[in-house]
C-alpha cells in the first residue's frame, strides 16, 4: 500500500492502483506530445499545422449494433483544423490550449471540471459549448476517455433506493430511498463494493416526477429497486452510473419518459447512445434497456381526456421523424407503432397528465400495474 496525504487527510492506496495510474498518465502525455511533436514538424518544414479530429456528428461515420448501440466506425471520415484558415485558426488555437492544460493536470494529477476550464478565460473560450466540444474532439483525437484526461464533468443527476457504494477516496455512500437523494458521483469508475438487493432500475427523465416517487416510497413500496434521473438530457456520470449498474447487478432496466419526441430521445440515449459520443459508446450505452412509459399507446387506454395533451410543435414534428428514420427504430417493431401513433395523434403528453386520474395514480397504480403484468416494451 501507498499513503497519499492530501490537504484534508491521509489515504491509503494500494499500490499496484498507484502504477496502473502512472502507467495510463504516461500513455495520456504521450499521445498529447505526439500531437505536439506533429506540430513542431511542420512548423519546422515551414508548413501550416494542422489537426486531425473525427467527424463525430457524421451519421456516415456511425454504425448501429444490437449489442452496444451507435458506435463510431474505425476508418471515419475525418476533417482538418487548419492553424492557416481564418475559419478554424481560433478552434486550433484552443485545442493546442486545452491540450496544454490537461498535460500539466495529468503531470500534477490534479483535476478540472469543464466548467473550470471554461471560467479559466472565459473571453478566450467564449462559451461552455465550445470548452465541450474541444474537450470531445479532444477526447476522440486521442482515443482516451475524457476521465483519464482528468477533466470531470459536473454532474446533475440523482440515484436513490436500494443502493450502497464507496467512492475512490473511501467515503461509504447509502441511497436508502428518502425525500433527499444522492448525486450520482463525479467519478463513477471509480465506486467500488457495489451492494443492492434492488429487483429492478427505474430510470426517470424529470426531476419532479423523481422527488414525487420519492416522496411516495416506490423504491420500497412494491419490491426494492434503484431510482436514477438525470434530470432531462442525462450528462456523462449519469449515464456511466446507469451502465455500472447494469455490469454490476444484471437486473432489468426500465425508462420512464414523457410521451413525446424529446423524451423518447433521452430513452434512446440511455440505451443506443448519442452520435457525438459514439466513440465511447462501449461504456455508455445499455441496449437492454426497456420503455416502461408512458407510452403513446396507454394514453389511448387509460381513456385520458384530449383536453389535457399538448399539440405537436412543428419542432416535434421535426424530432420525431428524425428518429422514425434512425437505425435502431427498424429492430424495434413495438417501438415503431408507438411513434406511428404519436406521429398520427399530432399530441404529446407529460407524465403529469396521469394526476388527471387521480393524484397518485402513477406510484399506485401505472407503474405497479405495468411491472407486474410485463407492461414495457
Amino acid at each position: 500500500f501507498c499513503m497519499i496525504k492530501t490537504p484534508n487527510r491521509t489515504r491509503f492506496y494500494p499500490m499496484v492502483c498507484i502504477i496502473n495510474f502512472l502507467c495510463f498518465s504516461s500513455e495520456v502525455l504521450e499521445a498529447i506530445e505526439n500531437v505536439i511533436e506533429d506540430v513542431l514538424k511542420s512548423l519546422a518544414q515551414k508548413k501550416a499545422p494542422v489537426l486531425t479530429v473525427a467527424n463525430r456528428s457524421d451519421w456516415r461515420n456511425i454504425e448501429f449494433k444490437d449489442s452496444v448501440g451507435l458506435q463510431m466506425i474505425p476508418r471515419c471520415t475525418t476533417k482538418q483544423i487548419r492553424s492557416d484558415c481564418p475559419r478554424s485558426a481560433q478552434k486550433f488555437a484552443l485545442i493546442l490550449k486545452v491540450l496544454s492544460m490537461i498535460y500539466k493536470m495529468v503531470q500534477s494529477n490534479a483535476y478540472a471540471t469543464k466548467r473550470d476550464i471554461y471560467y479559466s478565460d472565459t473571453q478566450l473560450f467564449g462559451s461552455q459549448s465550445v470548452v465541450d466540444n474541444i474537450i470531445n474532439d479532444i477526447s476522440c483525437m486521442l482515443k482516451i476517455p475524457r476521465r483519464s484526461l482528468h477533466i470531470l464533468s459536473t454532474t446533475k443527476g440523482f440515484v436513490a433506493g436500494n443502493l450502497s457504494y464507496t467512492e475512490e477516496d473511501g467515503t461509504k455512500v447509502n441511497c436508502t430511498c428518502s425525500a433527499t437523494a444522492v448525486t450520482v458521483p463525479s467519478n463513477v469508475q471509480g465506486i467500488k463494493n457495489l451492494i443492492s438487493h434492488a429487483k429492478f432500475v427505474l430510470i426517470v427523465e424529470k426531476d419532479a416526477t423523481f422527488q414525487r416517487l420519492l416522496d411516495d416510497d416506490f423504491c420500497n413500496k412494491l419490491s426494492p429497486c434503484i431510482m436514477i434521473t438525470g434530470r432531462g438530457v442525462p450528462d456523462l456520470n449519469t449515464r456511466l452510473l446507469v451502465r455500472k449498474l447494469w455490469d454490476s447487478l444484471q437486473i432489468p432496466i426500465f425508462t420512464l419518459m414523457d410521451a413525446d419526441p424529446h423524451g423518447v430521445e433521452i430513452m434512446c440515449i440511455y440505451k443506443y447512445g448519442s452520435v457525438s459520443m459514439s466513440f465511447e459508446a462501449h461504456h455508455l450505452t445499455v441496449p437492454s434497456i426497456k420503455w416502461l412509459g408512458l407510452l403513446p399507446s396507454d394514453l389511448v387506454r387509460l381513456n385520458i381526456c384530449k383536453d389535457v395533451l399538448i399539440p405537436f410543435t412543428k419542432q416535434d414534428q421535426n424530432k420525431l421523424a428524425s428518429i422514425q428514420k434512425r437505425p435502431y427504430i427498424a429492430c424495434q417493431p413495438m417501438w415503431k407503432k408507438e411513434l406511428e401513433i404519436m406521429a398520427a395523434s399530432k399530441l404529446k403528453a407529460e407524465i403529469q397528465v396521469l394526476t388527471s386520474l387521480s393524484p397518485d395514480y402513477l406510484s399506485r397504480v401505472y407503474l405497479p400495474n405495468k411491472l407486474r403484468f410485463g407492461g414495457w416494451l
